[in-house]
């Protein structure tokens, strides 16, 4: 049974900081890229970062130098670090794990991250 469960989220002001963390069960983690994506209200979903099993993490332009996405392979789960937080960081945000070589993926339920003033 494959289960991606997202945890972290929260209410922070701008300029906060908040880091969001994943879990994986049910798969096997080294075969799977983990991501990152987040949704606002009365916007499309979008890929925030990305992180493979080996390799080093990619990020949407919009979140470079602010956010760090890590995995640690040990415990399956993979973390969103997120500094300097501005008002358009508030979305719903997604944990999904993608089969490496394959169009299969698990989406996580997601968590919600408020920027308020």
């Amino acid at each position: 049974q494959v289960q991606i469960v997202e945890s972290g989220g929260g209410l922070v002001q701008p300029g906060g900081s908040l880091k969001l963390s994943c879990t994986a069960s049910g798969i096997t983690f080294k075969f799977y890229t983990m991501k990152w994506f987040r949704q606002a209200p009365g916007k499309e979903r979008e890929l925030v970062a990305a992180i493979t099993y080996l390799h080093g993490p990619t990020y949407v332009d919009s979140v470079k130098g602010r956010f760090t996405i890590s995995r640690d392979n040990g415990r399956n789960t993979v973390a969103l670090e997120m500094n300097s937080l501005r008002h358009e960081d508030t979305a719903v945000y997604y944990c999904r794990a993608d089969l490496d070589n394959s169009s299969a993926f698990y989406w996580g339920q997601g968590t919600q991250v408020t920027i308020s003033s």
